[in-house]
């Protein structure tokens, strides 16, 4: 049959099934083949969209783990060393010159989750950069905590007294209103990974493939042992790093001894510390202005008054409230589960000097060292318990009390309102600048910030002893003792607690109670040649 012929038959086949399906069945069927084209069409433009996203992912990943930044607008034609000198022009004066990193067989990977307030999780980070050194393993950039009440921002239940009855009747409730900070939102990351080059490989995440196996739950997690030494590190977690090639330490507070290490262990926590760990750009400049204007005006103290709603619940702390607000403490205390104390002696336990200093204590205390009333007065803490009423006597004593919301803009603090460990941040560079330092309680920000101080040149800290002082305060008040006695007396107890340079008390088998290293990190401070102090 020529193709003519065939030309003919076809047209007269296709008349014939237009006769017989009719003119709509046929509109249809030619729409039902133009929407299965366009179908095939949409379906092939989605599988090569996903199959170019993947690959734009998996060449990101290979970036970040073996070569230079792609898509980063960096020039291809740069060197390596050109590329490490780029990164780090961000986080580091140009003038400091990065050293080389250090080469070592890479015994697997180091996750770590802190735990705790800001402080606390800063000397916790300082630990894990340590232990990951000295077992050659490569340390992923600490996560900060956001489970516990001292995450950030604190549980709003702190703001909202409705809430707060809300946490109490549904505990759970507590879990949806917690939320915190990155690492990267209250410390540079960046200096934190190229400061610490030469003694720790840090990356900022896991490489695809083990965080592949991470998400499927192929890593072994578990919290080491408080106060260890480096042989329990070296002995006991090394080997189930390297049986497992990914180790997730959960709970990282008071991990490593304070004494009974290696110098070199001591300092690298010291370099980690004083060097390692900046606070981010904004937050230090922030840190910078509040400096300078206390400074323009004269001599300034800080004192860290710890005497916020969340500490008087925890403690139970509850001298000098009235019953409603003693109440108030209790049920916030009940509210979170994993506060184990609850049913708490407020007296008792301030006369043990377990509780922080009264605002009304601490005007009588500052009253009798001789601190200078006209002293600018920093208040390096939250909302304080009961608000003026409380703050009454302190700022009678001292009429130039100032805070950061007082010497700041409202817009100036806008990033950092809501994040209570940026706050802290903030509180913590100005504790460290001051001419005096004031703790009102021996928490982790007091014994922290103290032991930098002593790094700095032994700058003025008076350690008070709440137990001495509660003690006096009760028998100056009962008219017992004169204002000259008293104040002598407060005067003569504290003469050799002002942070001058001492030797750390060692406590055989009671790590909890012997001197905190990062108080006084006595190796790397210039000190007199003398032993430690043992009991």
């Amino acid at each position: 049959m020529c193709k003519t012929d065939k030309f003919l038959y076809h047209r007269k086949l296709w008349e014939m099934k237009v006769r017989l399906l009719g003119e709509t069945k046929v509109e249809k069927l030619r729409n039902s083949f133009v929407s299965r084209s366009r179908m095939s069409l949409w379906m092939i433009r989605a599988v090569t969209i996903l199959l170019l996203w993947s690959c734009f992912v998996h060449l990101m990943a290979l970036g970040e783990m073996w070569g230079p930044r792609l898509f980063k607008g960096w020039p291809s034609c740069f060197s390596q060393h050109d590329l490490s000198t780029v990164e780090e022009m961000g986080s580091l004066p140009a003038k400091i010159s990065l050293s080389p990193k250090r080469v070592y067989q890479n015994n697997g990977y180091l996750m770590v989750s802190c735990n705790g307030g800001l402080n606390q999780m800063r000397a916790a980070i300082c630990d894990m950069v340590t232990v990951a050194r000295f077992m050659n393993v490569t340390l992923i950039v600490p996560e900060l905590d956001k489970t516990s009440f001292w995450n950030d921002p604190r549980c709003v239940c702190h703001h909202f007294k409705l809430l707060l009855e809300l946490c109490f009747y549904f505990p759970l409730l507590n879990l949806f209103l917690l939320w915190g900070s990155e690492f990267k939102d209250i410390f540079d990351v960046d200096h934190f990974i190229s400061s610490l080059r030469d003694e720790v490989r840090i990356l900022k995440e896991l490489p695809p493939r083990l965080k592949k196996r991470v998400e499927l739950g192929m890593h072994h997690e578990m919290p080491p042992i408080s106060w260890s030494n480096m042989s329990y590190y070296q002995n006991q977690i090394l080997p189930l790093v390297k049986k497992h090639k990914v180790l997730h330490l959960n709970k990282t507070d008071s991990r490593l001894a304070n004494n009974g290490l290696p110098v070199e262990v001591q300092k690298l926590r010291c370099r980690v510390n004083f060097n390692g760990l900046k606070f981010t750009p904004q937050i230090e400049e922030l840190g910078r202005r509040v400096v300078n204007i206390l400074r323009e005006k004269g001599p300034f103290l800080v004192l860290h008054l710890r005497y916020e709603m969340d500490m008087l619940a925890f403690s139970g702390c509850s001298h000098g409230c009235n019953p409603e607000e003693e109440e108030e403490l209790t049920r916030m205390r009940y509210a979170y589960p994993w506060w184990k104390e609850k049913v708490i002696n407020s007296e008792v336990k301030r006369k043990e000097g377990l509780c922080p200093l009264t605002p009304e204590e601490t005007a009588l205390t500052l009253t009798a060292l001789g601190i200078d009333r006209n002293v600018q007065l920093y208040i390096a803490a939250g909302e304080i318990y009961g608000g003026e009423r409380r703050m009454k006597a302190l700022t009678d004593a001292f009429p130039n009390v100032v805070r950061k919301e007082t010497l700041l803009d409202s817009s100036d603090l806008d990033f950092c309102r809501n994040h209570s460990s940026q706050m802290a941040a903030l509180d913590y560079l100005v504790a460290v600048e001051s001419d005096i330092f004031v703790p009102t309680n021996d928490g982790n920000m007091a014994r922290v910030v103290e032991g930098h101080r002593r790094f700095l040149g032994f700058k003025k800290t008076i350690q008070l002893n709440r137990k001495f002082l509660v003690k006096l305060i009760d028998e100056y008040t009962e008219g017992l003792l004169t204002w000259d006695v008293f104040s002598s007396m407060v005067k003569a107890f504290h003469s050799t607690r002002m942070g001058s340079p001492k030797r750390r008390l060692v406590i055989p088998n009671k790590p909890k109670e012997e001197d905190y290293f990062y108080a006084n990190p006595q190796e790397c401070l210039q000190l007199l040649d003398e032993p430690l102090r043992v009991i």
